[in-house]
């Protein structure tokens, strides 16, 4: 049984490790040229503008739920709309370009593309609901010179970018990812082909189930494709995976915290509001778009057939995922606990 674990676990690293691999690389240069002050600069007011452009902007970042926070505090803080805000706490953790790729690894550039639709779609909705429930007042315009990293001019830009991709990035991903990838194993090992078809269904209560298993669990968006991927393989609809995939990385309690702290009862109850509505209506769209038969046939075409290189690569993500944990062991190695601390 363990075997299996492992086995659908590694096939299903083999399909993603091109990708995320290449996407740990995008993610480190766009570092370079996307900096808080100049998505801050952009998203002041209020309308429907700065809306669409924290939409955007958060699409392509590669932030989870946790680390989306303290930016989103500080586009608050400089002067960004409640419902500018909203969108980029709504949107930027359903995607990045690490999440993207490896979507198009697993489950095609159809679904991808969709998918980043809907969480464009997600963050403008949800913020333009905000928008509307939110506190009329204006936000507080922080007027000091704020400091930024992008502003230092000595020391190797690629170098730093570089390791906000294959060490800041991965530092936030590895454990979830890992996790992420176990849990795919054991959905593919031990649940039955006919557990969701037979007892769970397809359409909506299939959707509702995945909306109640994604609004409280935190899964951020690039660990949670295999999940998707192997519950998709097991009889859900892939609607009902993309719904799982928008409200696990969408909403948790520290995103929904931080909007109420932020905005009020009335927009935190708006902002969860919008994302499920949001989710049920794509997962509704993706089933009538995307027949389940064909994206099956694309995911298990992925798991069984990969090349050399792709092992290769599965092989360096490995190693790229298990730095984080290798230098916390050598930290406490080095540096031990004094007695009575």
């Amino acid at each position: 049984m363990l075997m299996d674990v492992l086995y659908a676990a590694w096939h299903t690293l083999t399909a993603m490790a091109p990708y995320l691999l290449f996407g740990f690389f995008m993610a480190g240069m766009l570092s370079m040229f996307i900096s808080p002050r100049l998505v801050e600069t952009h998203l002041g007011g209020r309308g429907i503008w700065p809306i669409i452009k924290a939409s955007l902007f958060g699409i392509p970042l590669p932030l989870c739920s946790c680390s989306v926070i303290p930016v989103a505090a500080s586009l608050r803080r400089h002067g960004a709309g409640h419902g500018a805000t909203s969108a980029f706490l709504i949107s930027t953790p359903q995607t990045g370009i690490d999440s993207i790729l490896a979507t198009v690894s697993l489950m095609g550039p159809v679904f991808a593309i969709f998918r980043t639709l809907c969480a464009f779609v997600s963050g403008v909705f949800g913020g333009g609901i905000v928008d509307l429930f939110g506190p009329a007042d204006a936000p507080p315009v922080d007027s000091d010179p704020a400091t930024c990293c992008c502003s230092e001019a000595k020391g190797n830009r690629f170098m730093r970018a570089m390791q906000h991709g294959f060490v800041t990035l991965v530092d936030d991903v590895s454990g979830p990812l890992l996790i992420g990838l176990v849990i795919a194993g054991l959905i593919s090992a031990f649940v039955p082909a006919t557990l969701f078809t037979e007892h769970i269904g397809e359409g909506l209560p299939a959707m509702l189930l995945m909306l109640a298993l994604g609004i409280p669990v935190y899964v951020c968006a690039t660990a949670s494709i295999p999940i998707a991927a192997a519950m998709i393989l097991k009889g859900v609809s892939p609607g009902a995976a993309l719904v799982f995939l928008m409200t696990g990385p969408a909403t948790n309690a520290a995103a929904i915290t931080t909007i109420w702290r932020l905005f009020g009862t009335r927009a935190g109850v708006a902002f969860l509001c919008s994302v499920a509505l949001t989710a049920l209506g794509s997962g509704i769209l993706m089933d009538i778009w995307i027949p389940a038969t064909v994206l099956r046939r694309g995911i298990t075409a992925e798991a069984h057939h990969t090349a050399p290189w792709q092992n290769a690569a599965a092989v360096v993500l490995l190693v790229v995922l298990a730095l984080p944990w290798l230098r916390k062991a050598w930290r406490k190695t080095c540096n031990p606990p004094k007695e009575g601390a």
